[in-house]
């Protein structure tokens, strides 16, 4: 079967192609912005590429077009389609019909954690030996790719409750069908698709009544907005973290940490992560695990060799002294939580903090009564306000505790931070987009301010 892709470079999209080849099907694609690393990915794989949304792509036409849900009505290729009848249907519809339909689904939601922790469960059945199937929205380095058919029942998945397609408004994960959930957490975001909180959670109750009865769902025992979407109706078997699973941390920035099950510990994690926010998301992982069949040693085991997934407090290099984090935190929760984790890491040290506020749900302004609360454990703040923005950030800077200021380029960023850089400074960079390449030339400059200052 021939199957083009419509948005075919986004990591989900990119990730149903490679499975579709494997699967053996002719795979094409085309997306606005063809570029590394998915589009060298995907050629390494014989997909071939089309830059841009001309209809000329449809000849010959394919059997099936999967259309992306960042493509919507105007789109020339979406009208084409539509107009000679050409058979379409969303990413998750196409997963679940060619692969998910026939497997043990490890589905893993919640509004932060979701890449991680699902990189965690793969990870713990790939050292168990299980070599599952997986879907996750970034790379995890254990694997090198963001997708893969596997060898076993199993295929972990990460569950995102954005929605499927212009013309499908339910999340991706109702098309899922998990036998083992897990729920991470559940805030607010995502304001370009939901009006509140609670049309959150009635499409996180839509997928808790697809778990079957023998099937098993993972979440915090604290989480009110978790605990009511449950209450309204649950038919699977519920195990609670803080309660069925509790973690110790027996080093405060969280490397390393003892698990109990049951109210008994059964051992000890050491590991290269940090963070309150990574400890919960191994225990959810071990957790999802066991219902899958690994032993809780082995899955402990496994964590000592996980290694994060890109852009998760992801150090690019270390120049005079300084090192440069870039981190994916774009919501006032992770922002914290990410801060909180390299603070008890570096202890006085200070840290600076670079935010790029570029989610829609931030550009809306959703989050501006709480964004300046968020950052106050960094020693200083510098803000990149981009064009278009429906509000000022410096709203928010006024706001901070921390010293804080508003900057309308990147380079003017990289100066200031450059010129003001001291050894033993940490600067986390915090984005969920490449941010003008900012990591690098921050990496640069401070090189070469420092041969400037060394001759």
């Amino acid at each position: 079967m021939h199957v083009h892709i419509l948005g075919i470079c986004g990591s989900f999209m990119g990730g149903i192609a490679a499975i579709a080849k494997t699967l053996g099907h002719t795979v094409t694609g085309s997306d606005n912005n063809v570029y590394p690393p998915m589009s060298t990915q995907l050629e390494a794989l014989g997909i071939s590429l089309t830059q841009g949304y001309d209809p000329a792509q449809f000849e010959p036409a394919p059997d099936m077009v999967i259309i992306g849900n960042a493509l919507s009505r105007g789109n020339p290729a979406v009208e084409y389609v539509l107009n000679r009848n050409l058979p379409y249907t969303s990413g998750p519809q196409w997963l679940l019909e060619n692969l998910l339909n026939e497997r043990w689904v490890i589905g893993v939601s919640g509004t932060h954690g979701k890449t991680t922790t699902s990189s965690m469960v793969a990870w713990i059945l790939e050292y168990a030996g299980l070599k599952p199937g997986f879907l996750i929205g970034g790379v995890p380095e254990n694997f090198g790719i963001s997708a893969r058919t596997g060898e076993s029942p199993f295929f972990v998945i990460e569950a995102d409750e954005y929605d499927s397609a212009f013309f499908d408004k339910r999340s991706k994960f109702v098309h899922y069908r998990p036998k083992t959930l897990v729920i991470n957490n559940m805030e607010f975001d995502h304001a370009d698709i939901f009006a509140d909180l609670a049309a959150i959670q009635t499409q996180f109750h839509h997928l808790v009544r697809m778990v079957p009865q023998n099937g098993l769902i993972l979440s915090p025992a604290a989480v009110p907005a978790i605990r009511e979407t449950l209450n309204k109706g649950c038919w699977s078997e519920q195990q609670l973290l803080g309660k069925d699973w509790q973690a110790q941390l027996l080093n405060a920035d969280g490397s390393a940490f003892t698990v109990s099950h049951q109210g008994r510990e059964v051992g000890t994690v050491r590991w290269s992560l940090l963070g309150q926010h990574n400890v919960d998301n191994a225990l959810m992982a071990v957790a999802a695990a066991h219902h899958a069949g690994v032993q809780i040693t082995d899955a402990l085991a496994a964590l000592a060799h996980f290694e994060n997934v890109k852009r998760r407090m992801e150090c690019k290099g270390t120049v005079n002294g300084v090192t440069v984090y870039d981190d994916f935190a774009h919501h006032p929760t992770a922002i914290a939580t990410t801060l909180d984790g390299l603070r008890k890491k570096v202890g006085n040290h200070r840290i600076i903090a670079i935010l790029e506020p570029r989610s829609n749900t931030m550009k809306m302004g959703i989050h501006k009564t709480t964004l300046a609360a968020s950052w106050q454990l960094a020693d200083s703040v510098l803000l990149f306000e981009p064009a278009g923005m429906d509000w000022s950030l410096a709203d928010a800077a006024q706001h901070s505790q921390t010293p804080a200021a508003c900057y309308a380029s990147v380079q003017d960023i990289v100066n200031t931070v450059t010129a003001n850089a001291q050894p033993g400074d940490h600067i986390l960079v915090m984005s969920n987009g490449g941010f003008e390449g900012i990591h690098q030339r921050l990496l640069t400059a401070l090189a070469e301010h420092g041969e400037h200052h060394d001759g």
